[in-house]
């Protein structure tokens, strides 16, 4: 699986012009999944993610987690994030999951979410969607559960 998380004051998605999900203060997440991918790696990247120090404390520092500081998350599926561009000049999508495969495991993320944090947004999966947001910082990271 991969991940582009966004550290935001806001985001939101919309889907044929109406908000589908939208929060505040916390993550924006792309999120990408594999071929190879399972829940295993579910588990592995949102650990990852729930317990990384990314939000600023009092000082400014990034030592907070998004739990210590009652942050919210966005989740919105990306297979693009699997783009293979070695060759010619249209992209490959060979290695991302099968739609089937990648939605099942997108609901069990969005589920991992949602049990640690109470509340998750989301996109709608396979949907033409228009993602806003409000990057803070900008604050940016890119995670793969092959490198975790």
């Amino acid at each position: 699986m991969r991940a582009v998380i966004q550290r935001v004051t806001r985001a939101q998605v919309s889907v044929a012009g109406e908000v589908v999900g939208a929060i505040g203060r916390g993550y924006l997440v792309l999120l990408g999944v594999a071929d190879h991918d399972g829940p295993a790696e579910v588990e592995r990247l949102w650990n990852k993610i729930f317990t990384l120090r990314i939000m600023a404390d009092e000082a400014g520092k990034t030592n907070r987690s998004i739990a210590d500081v009652g942050g919210s998350v966005l989740v919105v599926s990306q297979f693009t994030l699997f783009a293979d561009c070695r060759r010619g000049r249209r992209p490959s999508f060979t290695q991302a999951g099968s739609p089937e495969r990648a939605r099942a495991l997108y609901e069990l993320f969005v589920d991992a979410v949602r049990a640690d944090l109470g509340e998750v947004a989301c996109g709608v999966f396979g949907a033409d969607m228009a993602v806003e947001l409000v990057n803070d910082g900008p604050f940016t990271i890119v995670l793969d559960t092959d490198k975790l």
